[in-house]
């Protein structure tokens, strides 16, 4: 996750407001969304008194309400602060005018979802790529500079014997200035490519310099002056002079391995290229948005396994998220065989095509035959262990769903699909019975993705099943905040989760207030 989240530091606590969490040191509690904008409300002007009618706002947005029901809000705070001395004291009742917080100094904090340790160097040679910086006169091009790093990455994350840090990860010190040394130690690699990209017209020009972070010396760098007609060839051309400038004693097969299968329309790549942002999010709105941007590369190429594969995603989301409508089931299945008929030669592609394979087509031999196949072509494919993560996870497969999603998360520390490993790893302690672990691990879900109902299930179950009733109570309003129409026995239906783990999670659900 990107920096630029606040976090309000007070004595032995600390508030994320997005993600409606108070931290008692290291421990976490969930807060009601009324709770949370209460207690940010009055952080916010510590120690200046805070009338009952900006409280009222807000907490509830303007509407009329008693005041017995704000008196309420600020018991159960005060309740809460009270695991501290003299926490419940914190916060001051005014008579007749309202309340202030007068407790321990408030610190607003830029947060950023950092590794907790540094990842050791794994055994083999080890790159992280960054951003490309955009120097081309139109802000414009700069989902033209994220693509063509993403493409070298994909070319090298095809060599067997090379450990490549997921883009997902590399793409959050994008626009930042960054020392090598510290990439290397937060990454876990030896090597870091950097480089910049220029395009006019159709002329680009490219510099790139790997260093070594272990000492910051210069390992390689490198210009390439080419037309925008020859990217392909360029990006390879950059993959290869990595790998080269790594292992000097690289055989031709390894340097043939990083070609790969292009689509035959330059026009449908770059349609893809701006539609991934809004696949990515995994929100209807947005990816409603990237279908028509894919819909047209797809016309110009019907054979772009990427396209299709990103297609089935978007109708994936939209099958789960607006009603398990079956005409987006059935289009999820649809472009992701395109992609598995089309991409046998790229990991992304079958990645997605397998993912939707086994949540929408419930076929989860098939899909992992697909994943398999992605692993193949690029073993440090991070993405192809999370989203496999996912389906073992609620095909009951805990321990190897936990394996997966820590093998995922090792290849992309910082992976913005970094709530989907911890949402398997939460759901496979809780059919473990590992109730204490469930919720660790589903915090840190909620934490990574604030804005996805799904990471507040899996957050309300845990508690449930820990006794925290008014936590879980929180944590299902949330769910319903964010999707109104959700109901258990529909979502369970909807990705065949396995029943003994339908059957925990859903009393737990049930218990908590969510609907069946």
């Amino acid at each position: 996750m990107a920096a630029g989240i606040d976090h309000y530091q007070f004595g032995p606590f600390r508030l994320d407001p997005v993600g409606g969490i108070l931290y008692h040191q290291a421990e976490p509690t969930m807060l009601g969304r009324r709770g949370v904008a209460l207690l940010r409300r009055l952080l916010e002007t510590a120690g200046v008194p805070v009338p009952k009618d900006a409280l009222v706002e807000a907490g509830w947005g303007g509407l009329a309400v008693a005041d017995n029901n704000l008196t309420v809000q600020v018991a159960a705070l005060r309740r809460v602060l009270a695991s501290t001395t003299d926490g419940e004291s914190w916060i001051e009742t005014l008579p007749r005018r309202g309340y202030r917080y007068v407790g321990p100094a408030v610190v607003v904090r830029d947060v950023s979802v950092r590794a907790a340790s540094a990842p050791t160097l794994p055994e083999k040679p080890s790159v992280a790529v960054l951003p490309f910086s955009n120097l081309s006169d139109e802000p414009g091009q700069e989902y033209f500079c994220d693509g063509m790093v993403d493409d070298i990455i994909t070319g090298l994350a095809r060599i067997n014997w090379l450990f490549v840090i997921a883009r997902n990860s590399t793409f959050t010190y994008k626009g930042r200035a960054v020392d090598v040394k510290q990439v290397g130690r937060e990454l876990g690699v030896r090597f870091v490519l950097e480089g910049s990209v220029r395009k006019v017209g159709r002329h680009v020009r490219v510099t790139g310099q790997m260093i070594d972070t272990s000492t910051g010396a210069h390992v390689w760098a490198a210009h390439y002056d080419r037309s925008s007609d020859d990217i392909f060839a360029l990006q390879d051309e950059m993959a290869n002079a990595v790998v080269g400038a790594i292992a000097p004693s690289l055989r031709k097969a390894e340097i043939d391995r990083v070609k790969r299968k292009r689509p035959d329309s330059l026009d449908a790549y770059d349609l893809v290229l701006r539609a991934q942002l809004d696949v990515d999010s995994g929100m209807p709105e947005q990816v409603t948005r990237a279908l028509t941007l894919l819909e047209r590369a797809i016309d110009l190429d019907p054979s772009y396994a990427l396209a299709h594969g990103n297609a089935a995603m978007c109708h994936h989301c939209l099958f789960l998220r607006t009603g398990l409508q079956e005409v987006n089931r059935v289009a999820s299945i649809r472009h992701a065989r395109a992609a598995m008929l089309h991409g046998q030669d790229d990991a992304a592609a079958l990645t997605l095509a397998g993912f939707s394979i086994g949540m929408d087509g419930h076929d989860r031999i098939a899909a992992f035959t697909a994943l398999e196949a992605a692993l193949d072509i690029s073993p440090s494919s991070a993405l192809t262990y999370i989203l496999g993560s996912v389906m073992l996870g609620w095909g009951g497969e805990a321990e190897r769903a936990i394996e997966w999603s820590e093998r995922g998360m090792r290849l992309s520390p910082f992976d913005s699909w970094a709530f989907a490993a911890f949402d398997a790893q939460a759901m496979s302690h809780l059919l473990r019975g590992r109730y204490d672990e469930a919720c660790h691990a589903a915090y840190k879900s909620v934490q990574a993705n604030p804005a996805h109902s799904i990471t507040y299930v899996q957050l309300t179950a845990a508690l449930a099943k820990l006794g925290r009733s008014d936590e879980a109570r929180a944590a299902a309003a949330r769910v319903l905040e964010l999707q109104p129409a959700f109901r258990y026995s529909r979502q369970f239906a909807g990705v065949n989760c396995a029943p003994a783990l339908a059957e925990i999670m859903g009393e737990a659900l049930r218990g908590a207030g969510l609907p069946e």
